[in-house]
């Protein structure tokens, strides 16, 4: 990732951040705990400051730093809602290729001439592809665009697929649920029910569903189910990002996730398989009718 693209994620989070409270107004924003958090130098962390600073998300005070704006919060709102309805070229990228429309490798130059669009413009749609899992710059020159679900049917044997090793992995005999991990994922959970349903982007809650159960599936010990959870929940981003988004069914998600925690914790690990699998299947029936929108 160019370091302009890094930039530009890191600015998109803390502005997130920023309008669901984590920062909160007037709090300092130090660039060293960034750099540390995102695993990158301080560059592109100053950078992603810059821009804010444009936005007016933040303000810099001599000789002090970047602070939050006070009254940025409305405002992030705003940007992250603009964003997520300012999707045009990129729903016509992506139908294209769940369609069938593109080859699996690409050039800016091919998309330039298919699309008509800039190359910073492709590079900022090619980046949020890869965020999404289904796009990867190659080595030297051009983009790879991977395997897709692209059918209500695939979209359903998924979550099939899903019902079975899921509920499995945690009666592995090698299970060992790590305190510390459960007790982030709980935060995070009661800070998405708390506030974050409302404000953050669909992007970040899918994804943060998708972290709950590829870290649940990992304390089974066994790379395999981990693995092919980590490769199913890529191939299905894509079309249950695009499919019709309600905000809703969320809040149903994180009590459901919690509900896990609370098994889990308990030690009675065969009880929160029987949940898991219960939670999948109702995820189920809940999005392949939703799915069907884009078959």
């Amino acid at each position: 990732m160019k370091t302009s693209d890094l930039s530009e994620r890191i600015a998109r989070e803390l502005q997130e951040d920023i309008a669901t409270g984590t920062l909160a107004p007037s709090a300092h924003i130090r660039a060293q705990a960034l750099a540390e958090r995102f695993g990158v130098s301080r560059t592109p962390v100053r950078e992603a400051l810059e821009l804010l600073l444009q936005k007016g998300l933040v303000e810099q005070k001599p000789n002090r730093g970047f602070f939050v704006d006070p009254a940025a919060a409305a405002r992030t709102k705003k940007i992250i809602s603009d964003t997520a309805t300012d999707v045009s070229d990129y729903q016509v990228l992506a139908n294209d290729w769940m369609r069938g429309r593109l080859p699996s490798e690409v050039t800016i130059q091919l998309l330039q001439d298919r699309y008509g669009l800039t190359k910073s413009r492709l590079l900022d749609l090619l980046a949020r592809a890869g965020r999404e899992g289904w796009a990867e710059q190659k080595p030297g020159y051009g983009w790879r665009l991977l395997p897709v679900v692209s059918t209500p049917e695939a979209f359903e044997q998924i979550y099939r697929f899903r019902m079975t090793i899921e509920p499995a992995a945690l009666l592995e005999p090698s299970f060992r649920p790590d305190r510390e991990i459960l007790r982030d994922l709980r935060q995070t959970q009661e800070s998405m029910l708390e506030r974050d349903i409302a404000v953050a982007s669909p992007e970040r809650l899918l994804a943060t569903g998708a972290n709950f159960h590829e870290a649940i599936i990992r304390m089974s010990g066994n790379p395999f189910f981990h693995t092919a959870l980590e490769r199913v929940n890529r191939m299905r981003r894509l079309m249950e990002y695009r499919a019709r988004f309600d905000r809703t069914r969320f809040i149903r998600q994180c009590t459901e996730h919690l509900q896990i925690l609370d098994t889990l914790e308990t030690g009675d690990i065969l009880e929160t398989s029987f949940i898991m699998r219960r939670h999948l299947a109702g995820a189920l029936k809940q999005k392949v009718p939703v799915a069907q929108d884009w078959s």
